[in-house]
């Protein structure tokens, strides 16, 4: 078993949603574990100065249609949320704080919440919301509503977040695999030919 693969997204992301869809399959197809790390573009935005795709002028438009054509080409099932983009800090306690647990639960509520926000279009920023996700997905909700609003969770979440930065994380998704960084989807053939052939 090779390096594990540190795939960094945003629950907010539709680009990392898709890439949460095939990271998992591609990584195993190379003999390799995936460590799902999420961190808030937000935080990102503030230091490069970059915006939400659909609140820039012109490339707000072309992005919303890329959104849906990109989800039809992967074959990934995707409906625009009513409320884009959204805080991420509610899923992103969830995951921190059930993969200090459990990490195979972790992925699976990682993309239960992905899935309820691009397919089903609920809120998962409102915490009840995403609590409700994670208990129907096998984590304790009680456990998981609290996780939100304990401070060790959001120190958790931030430390996450200043790391991801420091490795030179600016976008969702965004993969680091043997030291080398690929940033969005549609680097996932550059990705899988670098686990094929150890890089390149």
């Amino acid at each position: 078993m090779g390096q594990s693969i540190d795939f960094y997204f945003d629950f907010s992301s539709p680009y990392g949603y898709m890439a949460a869809q095939k990271i998992d399959a591609l990584a195993a197809k190379h003999g390799r574990e995936v460590n799902w790390r999420p961190m808030l573009l937000g935080v990102v935005f503030k230091q490069t100065g970059m915006a939400p795709l659909t609140q820039i002028p012109i490339k707000g438009d072309y992005s919303r249609r890329d959104f849906e054509r990109s989800a039809r080409f992967h074959g990934v099932p995707f409906h625009m949320p009513p409320v884009f983009p959204i805080a991420s800090q509610a899923p992103s306690r969830i995951v921190l704080w059930a993969k200090a647990r459990d990490p195979a639960l972790a992925t699976r509520l990682a993309q239960a919440l992905y899935a309820a926000f691009f397919q089903d279009g609920l809120d998962i920023s409102n915490p009840d919301v995403a609590a409700d996700v994670a208990g129907r997905n096998g984590a304790d909700r009680t456990a998981a509503r609290a996780c939100i609003d304990d401070p060790a969770v959001k120190d958790l979440l931030k430390r996450e977040v200043d790391a991801a930065i420091a490795a030179g994380v600016f976008g969702s998704p965004f993969v680091v695999v043997d030291g080398e960084p690929f940033w969005g989807l549609d680097r996932f053939d550059q990705l899988e030919r670098w686990l094929s052939t150890g890089g390149f």
